[in-house]
């Protein structure tokens, strides 16, 4: 297993260094992929673009993202927030997501829930965050599926390219 830099706990699955990656990618993590082209994250951008992970969106998580890019510190024109869009969401798959599980621990942060119900419902490899609520959930037994950073899984995905 591969650990986040800060992070010993977080993990990013081995098995899937070869295969199609089902990922849960936090609104912060798809910001930065999205509107810092030569940033740290924009490589995420290349792999679901090139289909080596699947980006999983809900109904909650597509919303927030439409809300934070409308947000005036970005200046971004509508035409410019439908641009990014088309670079992320084409590539995405839609899940249905119910209000809660009952098997599911809750997050401290409640407005983070909603992305711990998406990887439950769409059966996510991994959620990849920056947000210490989700990360400290790394390793929970109860959870189904990983919790990392996004450097780890890049890590991941680079060595996944050899």
């Amino acid at each position: 297993m591969c650990a986040t830099p800060w992070r010993g706990r977080a993990k990013v699955p081995e098995a899937l260094s070869c295969g199609r990656w089902r990922v849960v990618l936090d609104t912060n993590v798809v910001l930065s992929a999205l509107l810092f082209g030569a940033g740290r994250l924009s490589p995420l951008r290349d792999h679901w673009q090139t289909g080596q992970m699947v980006p999983l969106v809900s109904k909650a998580t597509a919303q927030e993202l439409l809300r934070v890019l409308a947000y005036p510190k970005f200046r971004l024109s509508a035409a410019e927030r439908d641009e990014l869009l088309a670079d992320y969401l084409p590539y995405a798959e839609t899940v249905a997501v119910p209000d809660a599980w009952t098997d599911l621990p809750l997050c401290r942060d409640p407005k983070d829930q909603m992305f711990l119900l998406l990887a439950r419902a769409a059966s996510a490899d991994v959620l990849v965050t920056g947000d210490d609520d989700l990360l400290q959930m790394a390793g929970t037994a109860a959870l189904p599926f990983d919790i990392c950073t996004p450097a780890a899984l890049l890590e991941r995905l680079v060595a996944g390219d050899n």
